[in-house]
This record gives C-alpha cells, sequence and structure tokens, in this order.
C-alpha cells in the first residue's frame, strides 16, 4: 500500500478487557430495546471514542455527531458538497467512533469556517484494509480563536443507512466511513462528548479556504493525493 501523506492521522490503539466488553455489550443490548432515545451516562474508565468504536463495531450502530442534544428524529436534509454521495437529501453518520465527535465539539454556530474532514480504511493489492485513517481541518482565521464546544454524538439504527461506495485513488481503493439514510431515523441514544473526548483535538489543521477549495475538488475526482493545501501544523493548535 502507497503511504499516506503525512498530515493523515491513524486511530490510537486500544484494547478493552472482558468486564469493559461485557460492560459494553451489556448497554448496547439495552439501547436495541429501548422504546426512546435515552441518555448514556458514561461511567467506564475509558475513553468515550472507545465505546463508540466498540459500538459500531459490534452492533447494528452508526453515529452522528452535532452539537444539538435534544433531537428525537432526525429528518433528511439536502447536503452542500461537491461528492454526490455527500450532496444528497438524507441523513449522514458514520461508521466510526472518533469521525462523528469532530463534528460534535467544532462550533460552526458560533464561528464562520470551512471545513475538510475524513475517515477512511484503504485497501492493498490484496483486498486487506488498513486504517482507519483521519483528516481534520478548519478555516485557519477560526483555528486561532479554537471553537471548541460541548457537543452530542447520537446512536442511530443502521437499518436504513446505505454506505459510500469505495474510491479509486491512484492505485488505492478509498472505503470512506460514511453512509446515507433516505427517510427520518429515531435516535437510540445519546452521549455528551466535551473537546477532551476527541483524542485529535491538537492535530486539527488550520487550511487556507482557496487552496482547499482546489484540494478538496482534487480529491473528489480521484486525482493523486494533492499538496498539503494547510497554513498551520497542529503544534500551533496547542
Amino acid at each position: 500500500m502507497r503511504a499516506l501523506p503525512d498530515y493523515w492521522l491513524t486511530r490510537p490503539p486500544f484494547h478493552l478487557d472482558e468486564r469493559t466488553r461485557a460492560a459494553f455489550d451489556a448497554q448496547l443490548a439495552a439501547l436495541t430495546q429501548a422504546t426512546e432515545c435515552q441518555t448514556i451516562r458514561f461511567e467506564w474508565p475509558v475513553p468515550k471514542w472507545q465505546f463508540l468504536s466498540y459500538a459500531v463495531e459490534h452492533a447494528e450502530i452508526v453515529l452522528h455527531g452535532t452539537g444539538d442534544p435534544a433531537i428525537t428524529c432526525f429528518e433528511p436534509r439536502q447536503a452542500d458538497d461537491l461528492d454526490t454521495f455527500g450532496n444528497q437529501k438524507a441523513i449522514y453518520a458514520a461508521t466510526d467512533g472518533i469521525w462523528p465527535i469532530f463534528f460534535a465539539i467544532v462550533d460552526r454556530v458560533r464561528f464562520a469556517m470551512s471545513i475538510n474532514n475524513s475517515c477512511i480504511r484503504v485497501a492493498d493489492h490484496a483486498g486487506a484494509l488498513h486504517g482507519p485513517f483521519y483528516l481534520f481541518s478548519i478555516s485557519q482565521s477560526a483555528l486561532v480563536h479554537q471553537p471548541w464546544r460541548t457537543g452530542t454524538v447520537y446512536l442511530l439504527p443502521r437499518a436504513t443507512f446505505v454506505p459510500q461506495e469505495p474510491k479509486q485513488v491512484d492505485a488505492a481503493q478509498v472505503h470512506i466511513a460514511q453512509l446515507a439514510s433516505p427517510v427520518a431515523v429515531q435516535p437510540l441514544a445519546k452521549l455528551t462528548v466535551t473537546p477532551q473526548d476527541f483524542p485529535f483535538l491538537a492535530d486539527i489543521r488550520g487550511h487556507d479556504d482557496q487552496r482547499m477549495e482546489a484540494y478538496v475538488a482534487a480529491m473528489q475526482r480521484g486525482d493523486p493525493w494533492p499538496d498539503d493545501p494547510h497554513v498551520a501544523n497542529p503544534s500551533s493548535n496547542r
């Protein structure tokens, strides 16, 4: 597999003990039987992203991050994206436990910004998937203000969601951890998250908006990996 540009991030390793796995299984079983959205009271001695990662990998659950803590039903909305899959009238969700926390904790209501973000797995010539790998970037003009907030990650039933088709980038097949549902969805549960729950908070990069537009367009066309459009490295975020 060809190496990704160095601004892509790798998920931290995690290993859950049997007691924690059993507790997660019990929580997920209870959620699937509930008749209304449950508020998860997180009492386990592990990062929240590990629970969310376990949920999408071991249950028919997908995740949606937002700043709104009071959603009782998700309705399809028209998206605004260069990519055809990302430009539907739909509800979008992720099959990854870290990616939705980004949407939950980045405050796009109080701060004007563009964002560029992704969570991918890359298939090698034998078809084996590597990753997940992440990219998180916001406008440099917003980054200097540290535009973070407390947010919510919703756990949604996967049944009506359709996954995004893999993309061919150079010689690699790229799988994006995104799904879309064309119909309304009622959440199973919600989990409050803070900026400190996002493991890549110090790695969110700043970009020049005009350079980023060209970068995203090249990525959507499946062109070779473009040059790094970022103007701020992670050390400037601390």
